[in-house]
Parts: C-alpha cells; structure tokens; sequence
C-alpha cells in the first residue's frame, strides 16, 4: 500500500524525474513561464518553490544548495539576481498554474506556469496590499487614530453643546445682518 506517498512519480525513474524537473525549472525561470502538462506544472510548482526561497538570502551556502538541483548556472545567476528582487518580500506562493484545457494530439490537460511577480496583467489590476502579520499583536496607534483622540478631546461635552448651540445661532444671526 502506499500510504502518505504523495510525490507523483510521472512514469519515470527518479534519475529521470529529476533531470526533468530541473530542466523544465531553468526554462520556467529563463522565459518566466512555460506551458506543460498539469501534473507536471503541479510537480514543477513543488520542485521550484523551495529553491526561490533559498534565493532570497544570498550566500554561498544557498547558491550551492540550488546548484545541486538545477545544475545550470545561467539558472541560478537569474535566480539569485533578478528573481530574488522581485519576490523578496513575497513569504511564499512565487508561481501560479492556470489550466488551458486538452491537448489536440492526446487530450493531456494542459496548463501553464508562471512567475507571479513577472506578470504585468494581474499586478496592475490589484492595488497595493498592506502588509499584514501573521500574529496577532497589540495594535500600534496610528496618525489616523491620533488624530480621532484628538477630535473626541475638542468634541464638546453635553453641558457644552447647549452653549455650542447657542453661538451657531448667534453666529448665523451675525451672518444675515452682514448680508
């Protein structure tokens, strides 16, 4: 039985599955998206997740480590240059798979992969979210919530909005005898 097995194997050996794997992550990151099968962009969105991760902190260390998988060092040159860039303050999610439909030829479901930061369309449309936390904290004060204290401090009290009311009306009486 293969319980908790959840790597899709693709019918290949794993020598195989990694070659793959490892060519179709330089192609993805040299052209920013390309268009496969949705197991294999599912399997590519697995393998290339992690080694993003790595490329936001450049060191040594990190470059060897996405070295060993993608073996290609144009790859990794871009990977740690411009894509690090990018997807710096990005905690995770670096690509999106959007389903095309059937392949003429077999009637493979096809898909295409992607960068989420290099494409222009989605992030022109979405404005700019504040960046939230995960943990809940106290709440910092803020201009906004500064300037509400100060406007409830001036805001009269009810013995005082008698007398407020009373100097709107003298006020409006002096504006009728200068007109």
């Amino acid at each position: 039985m293969r319980h908790g097995k959840k790597i899709n194997h693709l019918g290949r050996k794993k020598a195989h599955r990694m070659s793959m794997l490892a060519n179709m992550a330089c192609s993805l990151i040299e052209h920013k998206r390309i268009n496969t099968t949705v197991a294999k962009a599912k399997a590519l969105k697995q393998f290339v997740e992690p080694l993003v991760t790595k490329c936001k902190e450049d060191t040594t260390h990190h470059r060897r480590l996405v070295f060993a998988k993608l073996r290609d060092k144009e790859s990794v040159t871009e990977l740690f240059r411009d894509v690090a860039v990018k997807v710096g303050d990005r905690p995770g999610g670096y690509t999106r798979i959007i389903k095309l439909g059937n392949r003429l030829g077999d009637n493979a479901d096809m898909a295409m992969i992607e960068l989420v930061d290099y494409n222009e369309i989605y992030n022109l449309t979405k404005p700019e979210k504040k960046k939230s936390t995960r943990r809940a904290g106290k709440k910092k004060p803020t201009e906004d919530s500064a300037v509400k204290a100060e406007k409830k401090a001036a805001e009269p009290k009810a013995d005082d909005k008698e007398a407020v009311k009373e100097d709107k009306k003298e006020a409006k009486k002096e504006d009728k005898k200068e007109e």
